[in-house]
């Protein structure tokens, strides 16, 4: 293995070789190079790990990251998940017990080219995240929200009419195979950079109206709080903060309520760098220090802080029969939503309905 690759690439290859040696049948490993990114004369794989039950009947969850290449603890974070799955493989009964009831799935660097050239975006210039095939319903800030201009700006969306990058064309193949083929799935998308606090934002990024699904988003954060009343993360619609166009998980959330009857639940945690950067104002002297943890002591308290999070996810996925809203639940969920996150629609609403009968 050649001695400049990414340091994250290298750990990523070391735990599919240790998953290769470890799993056993019963966990249903499957490993995949779904393309490769050529950068200076290499060819960077973009890998995608499955482990769990793979019958279409049982849920899924998937977790991915490094689609913003200065973003690497999003990488981190999830190898680090990863790695401790892995060694419960040897011991631990009911991770086994888990997996004939779940399908778990990693793309935890699906941008190796901008983590290579530590660049938002990819080689091409092309941001992931402005990239799919959405317009923006609602007004997005100048640049940020996604722009055409120029590939030398940040923010480029890529040239109008052109295919999605072969990233992203990965990363849809990936999810729609595994996730969007099954009645309830969560998907997990690892980013830092934005506020003190952590937050798991949803969708839409594209409009400010609510998604269909938001009682089950509801119903999440309820299940959350409840089993761990002491967490610091915000909750809350990404359109809370600013709208962008071209946000890759709108685009497969609007592919998934084609079908009905499926819950398809894209969440996104975006790690509040700023507060690091509040801890050592140093780091704002480095675009690497403005997204990542530097001191030794704050990455390890960061990589194990979110080990909860994502472990909450598999086991939600698990038991969604048993805390997804229906019926009269379904209407309190909703109410309680938009009191939550959609105050103004809320009284526009009741307007129109009488109380208790919100739209799905």
């Amino acid at each position: 293995m050649p001695e400049n690759k990414l340091p994250e690439l290298i750990e990523l290859e070391r735990l599919i070789e240790k998953a290769v040696q470890l799993a056993p049948a019963s966990a249903h490993l499957e490993v995949r190079s779904e393309c490769a990114v050529s950068m200076d004369g290499r060819q960077l794989p973009v890998y995608s790990l499955a482990l769990g039950n793979p019958s279409p009947d049982v849920p899924a969850v998937g977790f991915f990251g490094g689609i913003h290449g200065l973003e690497r603890i999003g990488t981190q974070v999830l190898l680090t998940f990863l790695n401790g799955l892995l060694a419960r493989l040897r011991w631990d009964r009911l991770l086994h017990q888990q997996l004939e009831n779940v399908r778990l799935v990693f793309m935890p660097l699906i941008n190796p080219g901008g983590m290579w050239q530590s660049t938002r975006c990819n080689p091409q210039g092309v941001d992931l995240m402005r990239n799919a095939p959405v317009d923006a319903i609602d007004r997005v800030p100048f640049l940020l929200g996604g722009q055409r201009i120029s590939p030398r700006l940040p923010w480029f969306r890529g040239a109008a009419g052109a295919p999605m990058e072969a990233e992203n064309q990965a990363l849809c193949k990936v999810v729609r195979q595994e996730l969007l083929n099954r009645q309830f799935s969560i998907a997990l998308d690892c980013h830092s950079g934005f506020g003190l606090r952590d937050r798991i934002w949803f969708p839409h990024a594209h409009t400010l109206r609510p998604i269909e699904h938001l009682p089950d988003i509801c119903a999440l954060e309820d299940l959350f709080s409840q089993t761990y009343p002491n967490h610091n993360y915000v909750f809350e619609p990404q359109s809370l903060q600013y709208l962008t166009h071209g946000d890759i998980w709108d685009y497969l959330y609007l592919t998934s309520v084609e079908n009905t009857g499926q819950v398809f639940l894209p969440l996104t945690l975006e790690m509040g760098s700023w507060l690091w950067v509040k801890k050592n104002p140093r780091q704002l002297f480095s675009l690497q220090g403005i997204f990542n943890p530097v001191a030794r002591h704050r990455l390890q308290r960061v990589l194990r802080s979110h080990t909860v999070w994502l472990d909450f996810l598999a086991r939600a996925a698990c038991g969604h029969q048993h805390w997804l809203p229906q019926g009269e639940d379904r209407d309190i969920h909703q109410q309680r939503a938009y009191a939550r996150w959609y105050p103004s629609a809320l009284q526009r609403e009741s307007t129109v309905f009488p109380q208790g009968m919100y739209r799905r």
